[in-house]
């Protein structure tokens, strides 16, 4: 491993008081933004903001950035903030063990030629820099320093292939609290965001989102995709956030329908979510004099603990979801307070008399003490005993309060969640025995159960009701078919796209002209032809048109591999214009031109031509698929088309026949 001769010297450590805020970093003010492209923005925001430690010359084609946050109290006390690194890795992607991106593949820009840089902006899970100043010894694990070349504990010999080999294995690594890459022409891929759930110890999901959002903004970025295959509370959050808020949870910062697999369309996907979100709660729950089950009596559970009416299945997620976020919040606040509060109308006044209230204790009581021995008795077999009593939101009330009411002869009621069952239960014990019991069991009964009780009502619920293979029967077909179809659609959707770009380009104030520069190759051989998106140029007010030409062939020399040789010749429309003419004189208030070319040399356009590869392949389904869309496919042994293996009848859990056949050579 080449070690420079000169000794290596440490970054300086900031006192956490002097870090950037995570929470607040970066603002408007940090010096990027629109009227500079990503590829010139993103010098300047390293240069200004971010640290190279001496271990990235080991690596030019791997050059680590590196920028120190805290996060907590401001005034940088250890004991109430914590220190993170944001490593900014600077791809050479010509000398990249992998060239072409699997994301851009599958998320409709697979046409983009390769870019020459990737930039990836990842926190660890530990906080610590993916390539600070120590590593692990390959053979024994122990932790070296990066210029020590021989194990102490192994004595073995550090090549820069084992560092190298690591560095990798840190691009690759699931753990990270964030890990986004952008492409050298400001197209961009979400990773991976993993918060509190994910390993985090300060920072939640949205901290994350929210960090990650400010950046590509001042940074100038101009598309992220992500893939969201997130869960939350051990579900699909894709289709549990979709049915609650109408849109995916990426979707609070901007994300929207990208691209569904198997062909699937905006319209579908919003036709999906709205399906989904207005099937009535009434479809299930008992018809008749049918004994309940399990699922109707946990509806109705909520349906009772709700202060408004919970009418379908997105009124009942949503509240279940609230009571979640309201029960974490809140769990330390355990007292007397918190398990007095009554539930009341809007106006804060009950709307039944003492008298009436009273009445209804009287006949439950009068049913627990018919109950022999410690038998408990649920919420809906007491409430339906006494029916005929009250009036429904009467009942309910009583019901809620119930817990811990005085009966007669020294009795009093317990009132229990059965984590089982998932329904309140209820029975009569005697009044020393159940001073300590009924203390505890009376919040439960009186406020929503326990956090870890609604996470396994909405698992149970998500399974019950939503996911297609546990989907339980109800009636009717037609309407369970069609919710079993809208649920498959909306797990098949996962690709999500935000577009940074504004609506129109930077103004140049009659300082400077900004021109969108969409490139067309001329003389093209056959081949496949790239579909480079436009590139923002910035020129001088009095620029002419051979300054022009001059600055599209260096923007896109400079973001692309293939073009490193382009020259623009010519301004497609306005052609045999001299070169001496100026731009805003020939364009007037235009904010694009379409620049012809073509790249010099043979070497022009080789392997680093499209996103895609350079094999040549059809996709065809009878889905109506025409691309990769990251789902699993098989190519036809008889006419080379690739197709789903779904779309053909085989399972993503079978094997791979020995030969595959399409519906089409089949015919």
């Amino acid at each position: 491993m080449v070690v420079n001769g000169m000794p290596m010297k440490r970054m300086k450590r900031r006192v956490t008081a002097d870090l950037y805020n995570f929470h607040t970093f970066p603002s408007s003010a940090s010096g990027s933004s629109f009227s500079t492209p990503f590829r010139t923005n993103v010098g300047s925001f390293l240069m200004k903001h971010a640290h190279m430690p001496p271990p990235s010359s080991l690596f030019p084609h791997l050059m680590t950035w590196q920028i120190l946050f805290r996060v907590g109290d401001a005034t940088g006390d250890s004991d109430s903030s914590s220190m993170i690194c944001l490593d900014v890795v600077e791809e050479d992607v010509a000398r990249s063990r992998s060239i072409y991106c699997d994301q851009c593949r599958v998320g409709g820009w697979s046409g983009h030629p390769v870019c020459s840089k990737r930039y990836h902006f990842i926190i660890k899970a530990d906080g610590n820099s993916i390539c600070g100043y120590h590593k692990p010894c390959v053979r024994c694990g122990d932790v070296l320093h990066f210029s020590e070349l021989r194990c102490k504990s192994c004595s073995h010999v550090t090549t820069t292939d084992d560092v190298e080999d690591w560095v990798y294995h840190q691009l690759e690594d699931t753990t990270h609290l964030l890990h986004g890459v952008i492409h050298s022409n400001g197209y961009g891929h979400l990773l991976r965001v993993n918060g509190r759930e994910g390993g985090s110890r300060v920072l939640s999901g949205c901290h994350i989102m929210d960090f990650w959002d400010r950046l590509c903004k001042t940074l100038a970025v101009r598309k992220v995709s992500v893939m969201d295959v997130s869960k939350k509370y051990g579900l699909e959050y894709r289709l549990l956030h979709a049915i609650i808020k109408g849109r995916p949870w990426y979707g609070d910062w901007g994300y929207e329908f990208g691209a569904g697999s198997f062909a699937l369309t905006l319209d579908a996907y919003k036709s999906a979510v709205e399906t989904l979100s207005s099937l009535p709660l009434s479809i299930f729950l008992p018809q008749g004099s049918k004994p309940s089950t399990h699922l109707q009596d946990i509806i109705s559970f909520y349906q009772s603990l709700s202060k408004s009416e919970l009418v379908n299945i997105k009124d009942l997620f949503c509240f279940l979801v609230s009571l979640i976020h309201g029960s974490h919040k809140a769990s330390s606040m355990v007292g007397g307070a918190t398990c007095k509060k009554q539930r009341t109308s809007s106006s804060g006044i009950l709307p039944w008399s003492r008298a009436d209230v009273g009445r209804v204790e009287e006949a439950m009581f009068r049913v627990l003490r018919a109950v022999s021995g410690s038998n408990w008795v649920s919420y809906r077999a007491l409430r339906g005993a006494v029916c005929k009593v009250a009036t429904p939101p009467l009942l309910d009330h009583c019901l809620m309060e119930l817990g811990g009411k005085l009966a007669a002869e020294g009795m009093v009621v317990n009132a229990r969640h059965n984590p089982v069952a998932g329904a309140l239960e209820y029975r009569l014990e005697p009044q020393n025995d159940s001073i300590t019991s009924t203390s505890n069991d009376t919040c439960a009964a009186n406020w929503p159960p326990s956090e870890e009780v609604l996470k396994q009502d909405l698992k149970f619920l998500y399974e019950s009701m939503l996911h297609p293979q546990t989907m339980l029967s109800y009636r009717p077909d037609t309407t369970r078919n069609l919710a079993i179809n809208s649920v498959e659609k909306l797990l098949d959707c996962k690709q999500f796209v935000k577009d940074y770009m504004p609506e129109k380009l930077p103004s140049g104030n009659g300082v400077v002209v900004c021109l969108s520069c969409k490139l067309e190759l001329v003389d093209q051989s056959g081949e496949i032809a790239p579909d480079p998106p436009a590139e923002l140029v910035v020129l001088p007010v009095n620029a002419t048109v051979s300054e022009l030409k001059m600055e599209a062939s260096k923007a896109f020399q400079e973001v692309y591999l293939a073009f490193k040789r382009f020259q623009a010749e010519e301004l497609l429309g306005y052609e045999g214009v001299d070169d001496t003419t100026q731009v805003k004189f020939l364009l007037g208030s235009t904010e694009s031109v379409k620049v012809g070319g073509r790249c010099l040399g043979k070497n022009g356009l080789s392997k680093f031509r499209l996103e895609r590869g350079i094999e040549r392949w059809t996709v065809d389904c009878i889905c109506g698929a025409k691309d990769d869309d990251g789902e699993r496919m098989l190519a036809c042994d008889v006419c080379g088309v690739w197709q789903h293996t779904r779309c053909s009848g085989i399972n993503d859990s079978d094997a791979v026949p020995a030969k595959f056949v399409c519906y089409r050579c089949r015919e």
